[in-house]
C-alpha cells in the first residue's frame, strides 16, 4: 500500500515536473515506470513504498541536463525534506542509489534490489515504443539533419545499446523484457524491415509535430 499523503505529494509536486521534458520522458513515462516497478516489487517482496518514490524521481535530473540526470535525479531525490516524513535516512540512501544506478548506459551493476527494479522497470523493452522513441529523440536533438543522416544515427544508436554484446542490460529474469528484447534483435537484423520502420515512424512524428 502507497501512504495516500505521499502518493499526494509525488502526484502534486513531482510527476507534473515531467510535463516539461521530451516525449519520451513525460509524465506517461515516468507512470509506466512507477507501474512496472510496483510489479516487480511485489514479485521480489520489496518495499512498495520505496519502489514507487524511486520510479517517480528517477528521470526528474532532466530539468537541468541529459547526460548526468540520474545523478541529479538522486540529488532531488536525497535533498526533498518532505520525503523525512514517510521515510528513514537509511531508506532515502538506498532509494538516491537506486535512482542513480537506473541509467541503461551505466558502468555497474545497480546496488540494491531497488536499483534493478527501476533499471528493469525503465527499460520498457517494446519494440514500437523503444523504435519511435529513438527516432523522437534524433527528431528533436539534430532537426536540421537528412532523412538518411537520422536514420544512421537511429540505427547505430539502437546496435549499440540493443544487439548482441550491446550495452544495456538486464538485471533481473521475472520481466517480458528478455522476450522483447529478442523481437528487438530479429528487427535489427533485418535492414529492409528497420529502414520502413524508420521511415514510417519519422512520418507519423513529424506530421505530429
Amino acid at each position: 500500500m502507497i501512504d495516500p499523503e505521499l502518493k499526494n505529494y509525488i502526484d502534486n509536486e513531482i510527476l507534473p515536473l515531467y510535463q516539461h521534458f521530451d516525449k519520451a520522458h513525460m509524465m506517461s513515462h515516468a507512470e509506466t515506470v512507477i507501474s512496472e516497478s510496483l510489479k516487480l516489487a511485489a514479485i521480489y517482496n520489496a518495499d512498495p513504498q520505496m519502489a514507487y518514490t524511486i520510479a517517480a524521481y528517477h528521470d526528474t535530473g532532466l530539468c537541468r541536463d541529459r547526460e548526468t540526470h540520474h545523478l541529479i535525479s538522486g540529488e532531488i531525490l536525497q535533498s526533498d525534506i518532505r520525503l523525512r516524513q514517510w521515510f528513514t535516512e537509511e531508506q532515502i540512501l538506498i532509494m538516491k542509489e537506486a535512482v542513480e544506478d537506473h541509467r541503461a548506459s551505466s558502468d555497474h551493476e545497480p546496488r540494491s534490489l531497488y536499483g534493478k527494479i527501476v533499471a528493469e522497470a525503465d527499460r520498457i523493452i517494446d519494440p514500437e515504443i523503444t523504435l519511435r522513441r529513438t527516432v523522437q529523440y534524433g527528431i528533436r536533438k539534430h532537426p536540421d539533419t537528412s532523412a538518411e543522416w537520422q536514420y544512421q544515427r537511429f540505427r547505430e544508436h539502437l546496435t549499440k545499446k540493443y544487439a548482441e554484446g550491446g550495452y544495456m542490460k538486464l538485471w533481473l529474469e521475472e520481466t517480458k523484457n528478455s522476450e522483447n528484447l529478442k523481437q528487438l534483435r530479429e528487427i535489427l537484423r533485418d535492414e529492409t524491415a528497420l529502414k520502413e520502420t524508420f521511415y514510417r515512424l519519422r512520418q507519423e512524428e513529424t506530421e505530429d509535430n
